[in-house]
């Protein structure tokens, strides 16, 4: 059985998992029961945590877009750091601390101006953005929560992992999406921030079950999980259009940049400023010998 916190919105936000619905068309739930609540409001947690005494809790509740955690700087703090310390005192106020094991989100974004390649559990962690910095928080207090009150919590350092289920205004989804437009003659061009930022890109289906294998260990710890693999933006374009049978040639420099179609020589790639970090997270690369080592895990799909 799972259950589950939703958001009150005028709109229906749960188009990710309609699927999971007994019924998709009625909304009318099966093995998974949705609650309303937010992460602002402890009251609300506590209540829906005393009602259900889950045994395994998964804190993947965020705002998550790095770029807008700098316009929604507070928001974001209050969600992603602040939010991750009410439910951990919610499943104390409910007496449930020897019962229930605890994940929570952590994010490669904690390296960010990495302090050694690649990282791993004991690199250094400097966080080049609020929602960084708020996740940072999150960690810790996780952390602070397993020693001072011997709760089974762990931090999973998720690099990022992808999906169709990714919000659309991801680069990744975007990219993708913009490419199956242009296909079907619905878009010419598209922008983007940073063409050189690289990163290590997995498969949400390989990282969720992570998650679910650091909660069947004996004890708590805290795992990097990664491809150790690293691709830029401007990669992921090229093999993104070559499914469509286009090659995209660069021209220009910086702001400057468009990526031509070669084969038509129309321009399918713009760079826009507004789409660059004050701050950016230029290179990140996970090492994850230990979860291979202590999970026996290991990704399946690849970049390809």
């Amino acid at each position: 059985q799972v259950h589950g916190i939703v958001r009150r919105s005028s709109s229906f936000n749960t188009g990710r998992i309609e699927h999971l619905y007994k019924n998709p068309q009625a909304h009318i739930e099966g093995n998974m029961k949705l609650h309303y609540g937010d992460l602002t409001d402890s009251t609300c947690l506590v209540k829906i945590i005393n009602e259900v005494k889950p045994t395994e809790i998964y804190n993947l509740g965020a705002q998550s877009h790095v770029k807008i955690s700098f316009d929604l700087a507070e928001y974001t703090a209050d969600v992603d750091g602040v939010g991750t310390l009410r439910l951990l005192d919610a499943i104390k106020t409910c007496g449930l601390i020897n019962s229930v094991k605890f994940y929570q989100a952590s994010t490669s974004e904690l390296f960010g101006k990495v302090q050694e390649i690649p990282q791993k559990e004991t690199t250094p962690f400097y966080p080049r953005s609020p929602y960084g910095a708020a996740k940072l928080y999150a960690y810790w207090i996780v952390v602070n929560f397993r020693e001072a009150y011997n709760l089974f919590a762990v931090n999973g350092i998720l690099f990022n992992h992808e999906s169709p289920r990714r919000g659309a205004n991801f680069v990744t989804r975007k990219i993708s999406r913009s490419v199956a437009k242009i296909h079907l003659g619905q878009l010419d061009c598209f922008s983007l921030g940073n063409l050189d930022a690289k990163r290590d890109w997995g498969h949400a289906r390989d990282y969720v079950e992570a998650m679910w294998l650091m909660l069947q260990t004996d004890e708590p710890e805290d795992f990097v999980i990664a491809t150790g693999e690293v691709h830029s933006v401007r990669e992921f374009v090229e093999k993104s259009f070559k499914h469509i049978g286009k090659t995209i040639v660069w021209e220009g420099k910086n702001e400057n940049e468009v990526g031509r179609c070669k084969e038509t020589g129309k321009i399918h790639v713009t760079v826009n400023h507004k789409y660059y970090r004050p701050t950016e997270v230029d290179f990140l690369q996970g090492d994850c010998t230990k979860a291979r080592q202590k999970l026996n895990w290991k990704p399946r799909v690849t970049f390809d």
